[in-house]
């Protein structure tokens, strides 16, 4: 065995201890970053104070100040006189034929674009499509309104297949990106094992754009729970509204009671915030799996 020259092992551990003026403190950034926090922290925690509160303690007071003694009943109230549940159902289901028509139908597109791109009518396509992102919804709210009248697609179904449509110029803008920088060899070797273009989507290149359906799931989810204007326009049935303009509704008719809405804000909030929670550890997972060895 070698030794190991004792002037050497010094100057290593010299190196690895790094001097504590060698890490200065950009106190520019940090303070930047802790007035973004506060941005951030300070309406979520007036909205929980408010909506742990009793009627009297929300009509009397500063807002900013804790319930003492905390009222939990204002979830209860909000519940039932927002017919939460009902709503909640309809959000989740025009969120999730969201998402997942999204996912499919913006990943299909794309690919056709991307493995077509010398044509000149998939090139074409792919700019009329992000054309699109050009022109916002209030735009063509009247069009869409009368359009899905006439087909019968004013209810929430409808509001769903709208999302998908006009979710797809971003979420294309995403897909061909990433499917232009995996190499056609891995369709090749697919297809010399017998595989069809369309096995080869599904069993080769769709698992490769995990990170990229993570990030476009994140978005699609966040639009479609949140979207208040689409669903107030399209959907005929008072009845069968989401919770953002249910909740709108309610603000309206109880403009008094802060306390309840405000537990009404949370109950809605809460499954976004958890959605990306978890969304958002697939993410930074998605990039190790979408890797190619």
């Amino acid at each position: 065995m070698t030794a190991i020259d004792p002037a050497v092992t010094a100057r290593a551990a010299e190196a690895i201890k790094a001097p504590k003026g060698r890490y200065k403190v950009n106190w520019t950034q940090t303070a930047l970053l802790a007035l973004g926090t506060l941005v951030v922290l300070v309406p979520i925690y007036f909205a929980i104070a408010m909506a742990l509160k009793t009627d009297q303690q929300a009509a009397s007071g500063s807002g900013f100040s804790w319930p003492s003694p905390i009222d939990f009943g204002n979830f209860k109230d909000a519940w039932q006189l927002t017919n939460f549940p009902r709503a909640f159902g309809i959000s989740l289901a025009i969120t999730a034929i969201s998402v997942v028509g999204q996912l499919i139908v913006s990943s299909l597109a794309s690919y056709a674009i991307a493995r077509n791109w010398n044509r000149r009518l998939f090139k074409w396509s792919y700019f009329y499509l992000l054309a699109a992102m050009f022109i916002p919804f209030p735009v063509v709210a009247l069009a869409q309104v009368k359009l899905t009248s006439l087909i019968g697609l004013d209810n929430p179904f409808g509001v769903a297949v709208l999302h998908i449509l006009f979710g797809m110029s971003f979420n294309i803008l995403l897909y061909t990106a990433f499917l232009r920088s995996i190499p056609h060899e891995l369709e090749e070797s697919a297809r010399i094992d017998g595989c069809s273009t369309w096995q080869a989507f599904w069993k080769v290149i769709f698992p490769l754009l995990a990170p990229m359906n993570a990030t476009v799931g994140i978005f699609a989810f966040l639009l479609s729970w949140n979207d208040f204007m689409m669903p107030s326009l399209i959907t005929s049935d008072p009845t069968l509204q989401t919770i953002p303009v249910v909740q709108n509704i309610f603000q309206l008719t109880f403009s008094t009671n802060y306390n309840v809405a405000f537990a009404s804000y949370l109950m809605a909030m809460a499954p976004t915030l958890i959605a990306y929670l978890f969304a958002q550890r697939w993410v930074m997972s998605g990039v190790t799996r979408g890797a190619i060895k």
